[in-house]
């Protein structure tokens, strides 16, 4: 890693082993958050990635509820677009449109309000953690609906032997932090 601002980053975010259950290594991005420094970094290194890969083809960011919400409007503003909310079910007024994903216990569905975008807008969705990719599909699923194009979807960590990005394809995914 030979970047500062992304060792700084990464310096920020710390393992717990064993939680939430046995045998999960649960990456916290709480200290991160805390350090004012550290959560511009990450915002910076986002921006940057998207501007080198998209140059001002962006028309949105789109942020998954709820730690998408931390990263999404910073890195919006950065960029000089607005942000969209794609919410868990029941927290959107209005008219919506939704998509299940599965979870480890069961199903849980996002929502976007259905005149969040125009058909034809370009949208790079943003969260915190990519895992195994079921809310990020749904996500994009949800856009579609709403016939946006899908640019990228970003993450501040990835954990790659959970191949989340293998559900997302054809759709371009970037995470500036990887950990098996």
């Amino acid at each position: 890693m030979a970047d500062p601002e992304l060792e700084l980053v990464a310096r920020r975010v710390r393992a717990f082993p064993d939680f939430p259950v046995p045998g999960v290594l649960f990456r916290d991005i709480s200290p991160l958050l805390k350090d004012p420094d550290s959560f511009r970094a990450s915002i910076r290194l986002l921006a940057r990635h998207l501007k080198e890969t998209h140059g001002g083809g962006i028309d949105y960011i789109a942020g998954l509820d709820s730690r998408g919400f931390l990263f999404g409007p910073s890195l919006a503003q950065e960029l000089g677009l607005g942000f969209v909310l794609i919410r868990k079910r029941g927290k959107l007024p209005g008219p919506t449109l939704s998509a299940s994903y599965a979870l480890e216990y069961g199903e849980a569905e996002l929502e976007i309000q259905k005149d969040a975008l125009e058909p034809g807008q370009k949208v790079v969705i943003v969260d915190d953690l990519l895992a195994t990719g079921g809310t990020m599909r749904a996500a994009c699923e949800l856009l579609g609906q709403l016939q946006a194009e899908v640019l990228e979807c970003v993450s501040l960590v990835e954990l790659t032997t959970l191949r989340g990005r293998d559900k997302l394809q054809p759709v371009r995914v970037f995470s500036l932090l990887q950990y098996d």
